[in-house]
């Protein structure tokens, strides 16, 4: 909904079918029952769907996620070399140089200071490495003081004030690189 209020189509893809988590402990059985593979092939299938709509421009479809959903965000990057922007809020990260050479998109990559999600050395890797590209100059690599996201499993280290400024920076990012 927040996308779409800046003028973007977004898409949500569902990676657990339809099931909802009602505890944390839910939660984490769920994620780490997804298998790998068929969560790549549902963000492709999801790409190739939003490129084949005829009012989606190709060369302006954009990726973000949190948390897992950010692992799986640079993911797309990896595998999508028609990406146009890549928001990547913690999750896992890829530090092989020869795959880091095949992101096209700019990055926006963020790493919460609170938590041991993505840690700063990682994020200095993926860095210095996507540099490589001229298209990427657009990339930044920022550290918040806390959780995005306001779940069960980080009501600790979240922070609205750092929330809002994330997501001004999220938009901004995103205006930058897909409303060309």
């Amino acid at each position: 909904m927040r996308l779409a209020d800046q003028g973007c189509l977004a898409l949500a893809v569902d990676r657990y079918r339809g099931t909802v988590a009602t505890t944390s402990d839910m939660a984490h059985e769920i994620t780490r029952g997804v298998p790998e593979d068929r969560v790549k092939r549902d963000l492709h299938a999801a790409f190739e769907f939003l490129a084949s709509q005829p009012n989606v421009r190709k060369d302006r479809i954009g990726s973000i996620g949190w948390c897992m959903g950010g692992g799986y965000s640079l993911d797309v990057a990896l595998q999508e070399p028609d990406l146009a922007a890549d928001v990547i809020n913690y999750g896992h990260l890829a530090t092989d140089a020869e795959a880091l050479k095949k992101i096209n998109a700019p990055i926006l990559g963020r790493s919460a200071a609170r938590t041991r999600a993505s840690p700063r050395t990682t994020y200095t890797s993926l860095s210095t490495r996507s540099r490589d590209s001229a298209r990427r100059s657009k990339s930044r690599f920022t550290t918040t003081p806390a959780m995005l996201s306001k779940i069960p499993i980080t009501k600790d280290g979240y922070r609205s004030a750092d929330a809002a400024d994330a997501w001004k920076l999220t938009v901004d990012f995103l205006a930058s690189t897909l409303k060309k």
